[in-house]
């Protein structure tokens, strides 16, 4: 018998309220009060190639 419980939920984690993205709009994994701009996992992982390669 398999006793893993199935979790499909595509909801942010409960917490403070989330900052959204300033490139997608999307939810970040930061609170709304943190100063300066905010990006997404992706949006992060993105401006990370795109500033590894312009040297």
């Amino acid at each position: 018998m398999d006793d893993r419980v199935m979790d499909d939920r595509t909801d942010p984690a409960e917490g403070p309220p989330y900052a959204d993205c300033v490139r997608c709009g999307e939810p970040t994994e930061y609170p709304a009060s943190r100063p300066g701009a905010t990006l997404c996992p992706l949006c992060e992982w993105q401006e990370g190639q795109r500033t590894a390669c312009s040297g």
